[in-house]
């Protein structure tokens, strides 16, 4: 009997440690933009963050910025676009709330983004982001919504 209760309490410990990694990871989110796209290479957007051209379908980094970004065309009328990846914005400001050692900035996305550490209860607020009506929308699969 004691084994059993020994190990179902491992299972709760882990379960709860499980948890506990799964709120510590940022939110990022998700947005469709007009491409950059260069004259001389139609078909093509242009990364600004690495001064290259980049094939529909390929993703880039956004370094010195935490993100990413993939060449996507659009549904309707095949423009293109730039699926953006980001760590969106900074929690609204608390004093019971502060920027974690576990933060790497230097890491690949999503890894970059800010992790906080708050006091045992506190919940970090994030600032509404508006969502235009009308925007366009990408023929890969990915969707421009933010996740949790």
């Amino acid at each position: 009997m004691k084994v059993i209760a020994f190990a179902f309490a491992i299972v709760l410990a882990v379960n709860a440690a499980e948890k506990n990694a799964a709120s510590d990871k940022p939110k990022t989110y998700k947005r469709l933009i007009p491409a950059d796209i260069l004259r001389d290479f139609p078909g093509m957007c242009f990364a600004s963050t690495k001064c290259t051209t980049v094939e529909v379908g390929q993703h880039w980094e956004l370094a010195p910025f935490c993100g990413r970004s993939t060449c996507v065309k659009a549904e309707e009328d095949a423009r293109l676009l730039e699926l953006v990846e980001d760590c969106g914005p900074l929690p609204k400001a608390n004093p019971k709330c502060k920027l974690s050692e576990k933060t790497n900035k230097t890491a690949a996305f999503p890894e970059c983004c800010p992790v906080f550490d708050c006091e045992p209860g506190v919940k970090l607020e994030y600032p509404e982001i508006p969502v235009p009506e009308g925007e366009p929308k990408a023929k890969s699969a990915a969707k421009p919504k933010a996740k949790a």
